[in-house]
């Protein structure tokens, strides 16, 4: 899929965020010592608004997608500091019982893998009303009704049948969408999608990604959308958060970030992504992997995989103090020493960086 951007307006810009997270923090007590899965992010998430979520696998983007909704896995994990502010009110200062309120009825959840997020001894007519039941009281045929209606909003097709089917008896786009069903039940204000298209084949993917921009338009659904793919960034995303080794490396509308990314993990990102303008174009890789969440590297984490780094011969600021993320533009900031250097220098096609830390 080509990630070149596609046109858009960045809707509500002007209005309050109805998502706010500030320096959040989620921590899991190993074998291995204390893992700073999550160690700082702020991002802000408006109505009608897609916000991408990105980065490499161990960045901490589910891990943040569980700490917003408070399931992150118990008793190891545990959210040390920080706010997750939804229209004004803080989640993380409400009871269990409040919070069952808000999961699903105004922020809800769509996970990577349909067979594992759908109960396989269960309906899917039953799996879909089990949220509508609990949040909206409907019961015997309003329920029924209320179930063949959602089935036809996600577009599935002869829904009186489908309802009555077991996850094994449709597709993967078929118990993508039922997912989408139960997610959307209860119209959320909220909707947090982990990585949905992942299990999908490109054209199923398409069409799915069309169907929740739909769905946005007609709800006017916030949308915290997950994904390491730039493909799906620039089809779905107003806004896009980059995130490495628990932090957020760079944040800035879609256009800003493909034209002009500011963190060098961000544009080395992008030029490993094969475009239709260039197809024999070698792409580049960045060797090594993003280290351990219980050994931070001291400085940027970045560093030790860094282009720019070793361009610039490796400056001992980049080693000693953690960057912090400062304005670069309008509606863009970034977490780099030495940000004004990466519109001026580009990484090579087959990056070796030598200085890699490979954990252990």
């Amino acid at each position: 899929m080509n990630a070149a951007p596609r046109a858009g307006v960045d809707p509500s810009a002007h209005e309050p965020p109805v998502l706010r997270v500030v320096d959040l923090r989620t921590h899991l007590q190993t074998k291995a010592g204390l893992a700073r899965a999550v160690d700082g992010i702020d991002f802000e998430l408006r109505r009608g608004e897609t916000v991408g979520l990105v980065g490499e696998s161990g960045s901490g983007k589910s891990m943040t997608a569980l700490s917003i909704l408070r399931l992150h896995p118990q008793p190891a994990a545990r959210i040390v500091s920080g706010r997750v502010e939804f229209n004004g009110t803080d989640l993380l200062s409400l009871s269990e019982r409040e919070m069952r309120r808000v999961r699903g009825r105004h922020i809800a959840l769509i996970l990577q893998d349909p067979m594992t997020a759908l109960n396989p001894v269960y309906s899917i007519g039953d799996q879909i009303a089990e949220p509508v039941n609990l949040h909206q009281g409907l019961r015997r045929r309003p329920l029924v009704e209320r179930t063949i209606e959602l089935l036809r909003l996600l577009r599935i097709g002869d829904p009186e049948a489908r309802r009555r089917a077991y996850p094994h008896q449709l597709s993967g786009g078929m118990r993508q969408r039922v997912v989408g069903a139960i997610a959307l039940s209860c119209a959320p204000e909220v909707l947090i999608a982990d990585e949905p298209t992942t299990a999908l084949d490109v054209t199923i993917q398409a069409a799915y990604l069309e169907l929740l921009k739909d769905l946005q338009r007609e709800m006017r659904l916030a949308i915290l959308f997950i994904t390491h793919d730039f493909g799906v960034v620039g089809r779905m995303c107003d806004r896009v958060v980059v995130m490495y080794a628990g932090r957020v490396a760079e944040t800035a509308t879609r256009a800003r970030l493909f034209q002009y990314p500011g963190h060098p993990y961000t544009k080395a990102l992008l030029r490993s992504v094969p475009t239709v303008a260039a197809p024999t174009q070698r792409l580049v890789t960045i060797e090594g992997q993003p280290p351990p969440v219980t050994d931070f590297p001291p400085g940027c984490r970045f560093h030790p995989r860094c282009w720019l780094y070793e361009r610039l011969g490796r400056p001992d600021r980049c080693r000693t103090d953690l960057p912090l993320l400062q304005p670069s533009g309008p509606d863009a900031q970034v977490a780099c020493h030495f940000a004004a250097e990466v519109g001026r220098h580009r990484p090579e096609a087959g990056l070796a960086n030598k200085s890699v830390r490979t954990p252990a």
